[in-house]
């Protein structure tokens, strides 16, 4: 597949700052609809947008059965369970806690790589998750990690979500997927909204409708839609097919940087001298695994 420099940029930068931005948009949302509700709706929703825009510009979305059942696997592994879990895991752990678990996600990425795929581990992807790593605990640790009570199936419940979404990356790097990014995005979230409307219904998570919603819930809403589901996730199917993808995982890096900044501008965060430190660290290693040279 050809790779479009611009095209490129533009899609790593919708998939740090959007996805960095669906911190604060989650947590203004979550604070009136459930989880698994709060999901369902915004995949689907940006799945049937998506179709709309596809059959209005004269695309087809005619897939095979290998293509439809490959997306529907790429939606459970990084929206369903993924995404979907991640948020239920919540109710165990800190979430500062889960931030540093979640970071765990590029080391865990080439680890399967290397066992998996058989790929050899390059010095600067190990010197870059590393210091990721250290990036991430000085943000997360000025906060103090707090457990609640069974914080051990938090744990373990955001371990295999972080497995989820790693073995979703490999697959879909590989896998038959529609050639269109676009309508590859519309598949995975449809079918992962679908799953997530089973899992709010067997939690027995009370649905309202967008008009009884507060106008910052509606904003919020509306923004993952758009640019958190439509525009960063349309960008991250792309780059998991041209270029490598533990230089996608860095994403995992980035998206707390962004959502710190975002959460001292709209809700008055403080960001101290070990927050910038650890923005400074956590860039580095982007880049030490972003200049690695490919064979």
């Amino acid at each position: 597949m050809e790779k479009k420099p611009a095209l490129i940029i533009l899609s790593f930068f919708a998939v740090y700052v959007f996805w960095g931005s669906t911190y604060l948009w989650n947590k203004m949302a979550v604070t009136e609809l459930p989880p698994f509700m709060l999901a369902s709706i915004r995949f689907t929703t940006a799945s049937a947008i998506i179709f709309i825009i596809a059959i209005a510009s004269g695309k087809k979305l005619t897939i095979t059965k290998k293509q439809f059942l490959n997306t529907v696997l790429a939606g459970f592994l990084f929206l369903a369970y993924g995404n979907g879990v991640f948020v239920w895991a919540l109710k165990y752990v800190d979430s500062g806690f889960a931030s540093l678990l979640a970071s765990l996600q590029p080391l865990v990425l080439l680890l399967m790589m290397r066992f998996v795929q058989r790929k050899a581990l390059k010095i600067k992807s190990i010197v870059g998750v590393l210091l990721g790593l250290i990036g991430m605990y000085l943000l997360v640790s000025q906060k103090g990690l707090q457990m609640q009570e069974d914080s051990w199936i938090g744990i373990l419940m955001i371990m295999t979500c972080i497995i989820s979404w790693s073995a979703g990356s490999l697959f879909v790097a590989k896998a038959d997927t529609p050639s269109n990014f676009f309508i590859t995005t519309g598949y995975q979230m449809l079918s992962a909204g679908a799953i997530l409307a089973i899992g709010s219904w067997a939690f027995d998570e009370s649905w309202s409708g967008p008009m009884s919603w507060q106008v910052n819930t509606q904003i919020s809403i509306l923004c993952l839609i758009l640019f958190g589901s439509i525009a960063a996730f349309t960008a991250f199917n792309y780059l998991l097919k041209v270029v490598s993808t533990e230089k996608v995982a860095t994403s995992s890096y980035v998206n707390p940087i962004i959502a710190l900044l975002l959460g001292w501008y709209f809700l008055n965060e403080t960001i101290t001298i070990q927050s910038m430190a650890a923005a400074a660290i956590m860039l580095t290693g982007v880049y030490f695994i972003n200049s690695r040279k490919v064979r």
